[in-house]
């Protein structure tokens, strides 16, 4: 090779390397849609930042090699549709949807873009996944519980609140989740001699109007099932249970954290943690049809003793006993 070709070339390495890697950097940019059923409040918020500080934990940085789109639905159906048809034609590597409303409506509108969601009661008989084992399609996750569990928030109630004979049961009907959770509590309602009165959750002013009027009568109780809806309005309906003294149980330990009396569910954090592990592996080749769905390990009682009190409950020593948390 001629002296002057050699020189011509290590004269344009200085040049290339940079080109080569600038493609390799833009290569290693991915994208990331988040659509989540809540409003961004505080409490949604800080569920997304464990998620977010999951992912970085597993080296991807939003401001590096990840770019990510958010979007909050507010429990609002038309905006769920509207987001999802948005994700569908920015057509990211990965979505993280939270809620089943969510998770139903990204795959009416991609069966092609990888989803993992979180805080879904059960994907298999809303029709996201084949089976738990083996989810098949572009959408696993991690599920928040199954509806048996709706069954022992009645039993609770009758346990902390014996002489109730009434409960106002608190559920989105718009929801596969609020209908099957609603079946699960009818079918121990009989043996603990309560009647059930569903409240449907359109927004506060109908769950406002339903309570009051429940309330007109002794004995009564209420049940707050699990839905985006009920973690939007959480405040004002604690606040009802209240102002009604009516003995509530809850599906999530955040609305005993805000005055209600008793909870039994999971830790909804750790979904959002675990979903990061599974959003990681599918950014690094993986496929969402052959990660199998997770169910919560375990479930958390929490009473606030000062709530039970206020409504003159004494909290029955073996109930106490089984509690993971008693907030005095």
């Amino acid at each position: 090779m001629r002296r002057r070709d050699i020189l011509a070339l290590f004269g344009f390495l200085p040049i290339a390397w940079p080109l080569v890697a600038g493609a390799q950097q833009a290569e290693r940019t991915r994208r990331l849609g988040i659509l989540h059923g809540t409003g961004d409040d505080e409490l949604s918020q800080a569920r997304n930042t464990e998620f977010l500080n999951a992912l970085q934990d597993r080296g991807w940085v939003g401001s590096r090699n990840l770019k990510i789109e958010t979007r909050w639905a507010a429990g609002d159906a038309d905006r769920i549709s509207k987001f999802a048809t948005e994700f569908a034609a920015l057509a990211p590597d990965v979505i993280f949807a939270t809620g089943t409303p969510t998770v139903a409506a990204l795959l009416r509108a991609t069966r092609t873009v990888p989803i993992v969601f979180a805080t879904v009661p059960d994907p298999v008989g809303a029709g996201f996944v084949d089976s738990l084992a083996k989810p098949g399609g572009n959408a696993t996750g991690f599920m928040v519980y199954d509806y048996s569990l709706a069954a022992k928030w009645l039993e609770f109630l009758k346990r902390i609140a014996p002489a109730t004979t009434r409960a106002a049961v608190l559920r989105d009907p718009a929801a596969t989740s609020g209908i099957g959770q609603w079946a699960a509590i009818q079918t121990v309602a009989p043996s603990l001699g309560i009647e059930l009165t569903p409240v449907n959750m359109i927004d506060m002013g109908e769950i406002e109007r339903s309570v009051a009027a429940f309330a007109r009568a002794p004995n009564g109780g209420m049940i707050v099932t699990g839905s985006s809806r009920a973690v939007l309005h959480r405040k004002p309906i604690v606040a009802l249970a209240a102002q009604y003294k009516l003995p509530a149980v809850y599906f999530a330990r955040y609305f005993v954290e805000e005055g209600g009396l008793l909870s039994y569910g999971p830790d909804f954090t750790d979904g959002y943690r675990k979903a990061a592990d599974y959003v990681d592996r599918i950014l690094k080749g993986a496929k969402p049809g052959e990660l199998p769905v997770q169910a919560p390990s375990k479930y958390e009682l929490v009473i606030n003793a000062k709530t039970a009190k206020a409504l003159g409950f004494d909290v029955p020593p073996t109930l106490l006993a089984t509690a993971d948390d008693v907030i005095e």
